[in-house]
């Protein structure tokens, strides 16, 4: 499949950033290009090598969850690593997706679309795959495809809250208990087939989370007495952003992912999952530049609004971080800063702590590693700082 993705892909120019070339390490493109404004270097091969790696450890069909980083070189090095398919939450994505690949297969998982955009997306790009969380939305999904007969419905499920996550997925969107059996009587006559997913929640640290979710909806599918024909795990896959970060592998969830089903005689069931942070978060670093220096804050040329909201004082991801000079070594004394971004607004500031050169000043690259997940997808262009170039290092990161 895979190779029929990649026989047919179609080759649109990115309309996000500009390419300036190709080198051979971060630091020789700090050296050559100097960067005034934030810059993001690339790594499509380390990317495929995470994809490679995610695909042998699941036992099922991987997604590709666009919305963690659309960039046409990531989508590529994605595909490469043998994901042939997406999840994908609008249809702006789904035309992303079909416009350069248009032999994959597209599952929209958005609990909440447009009616034009179901119908857009089931008549004219082929999209059978629609999740839901409510009545409401089953109903929308039948109406807006003149209740086709090729349905695959996903119902999705908010598990119990989950402390182990850096954002709880089942706040916003899922179907309650008694919700998702009603949803199951009445959906599964309607589908050609039916299915479970659910989101443990972003960045979730304990592996144990998975087989509590998994033995949630054992019981739950049993208690409705209808029978399903796949279960989608969602994502929520950690990344350790920092080398001596302790968290949780693939293999680990994989482990208890599968022990659960076992454990519930449900280990002949076809397995899906949505992977995004996980497989391009160290695929990218972000190159920004110091523009003034306030004793122990750093005012940097990108902050929250454009590729750090990750990093924002609610959050908190502490990125690794690391300086470049052109014109000077360091004396070698590391000291915590916080930095601040370019924008008017104060929100726009991240504690950290980040440590870094005690003799950084004006002028200096500061790096911002593993910065592949989200920040190309959330820039924006608030105070007009926007604009982030990139370029490719192929190989192993150095």
């Amino acid at each position: 499949m895979v190779e029929k993705i990649l026989s047919g892909m179609a080759v649109p120019s990115n309309r996000n950033q500009s390419r300036k070339g190709r080198y051979g390490s971060l630091a020789q493109v700090v050296q050559a290009l100097k960067p005034s404004k934030p810059l993001y270097v690339i790594y499509p091969d380390v990317i495929a090598q995470t994809a490679k790696h995610f695909v042998r450890a699941f036992p099922g069909k991987a997604l590709y969850a666009i919305k963690t980083n659309p960039d046409t070189q990531v989508l590529d090095a994605v595909v490469q690593g043998g994901v042939d398919a997406f999840d994908v939450a609008s249809l702006e994505e789904i035309i992303t997706i079909k416009s350069r690949f248009p032999a994959a297969e597209i599952y929209f998982m958005h609990p909440v679309k447009a009616p034009e955009d179901i119908r857009a997306a089931y008549f004219d790009y082929g999209v059978r795959n629609f999740v839901l969380d409510c009545k409401e939305e089953l109903f929308k999904i039948l109406r807006e495809t003149d209740l086709a007969q090729d349905l695959n419905l996903f119902i999705r499920l908010a598990l119990p809250k989950n402390d182990a996550a850096m954002i709880d997925f089942s706040s916003k969107f899922g179907a309650s208990r008694a919700e998702a059996i009603t949803l199951l009587r009445e959906t599964r006559n309607v589908a050609n087939s039916l299915s479970i997913s659910f989101h443990v929640g972003t960045q979730t640290t304990d592996a144990s989370k998975y087989a509590a979710a998994v033995a949630y909806t054992v019981d739950l599918v049993r208690e409705s007495g209808v029978r399903i024909d796949s279960l989608n795990v969602g994502g929520g896959f950690p990344v350790a952003y920092a080398d001596d970060e302790m968290v949780c592998s693939v293999e680990e969830c994989v482990k208890e992912i599968k022990g659960a089903l076992r454990r519930h005689g449900w280990q002949s069931m076809p397995l899906l999952a949505e992977p995004g942070r996980v497989l391009v978060a160290r695929g990218a670093s972000l190159v920004t530049r110091v523009e003034l220096r306030k004793g122990e804050t750093l005012y940097i040329n990108d902050g929250i609004y454009g590729g750090l909201f990750d990093a924002c004082d609610w959050l908190g991801l502490k990125y690794p971080v690391h300086a470049i000079s052109c014109d000077r070594p360091y004396d070698g004394d590391m000291q915590d800063y916080r930095i601040a971004g370019p924008t008017c607004d104060s929100l726009d500031m991240m504690q950290g702590p980040f440590a870094l050169p005690y003799d950084i000043g004006i002028g200096d690259w500061v790096i911002f590693e593993n910065t592949g997940a989200y920040s190309i997808a959330m820039r924006s262009n608030f105070n007009g700082f926007g604009h982030a170039d990139s370029v490719s290092v192929y190989g192993r990161k150095k």
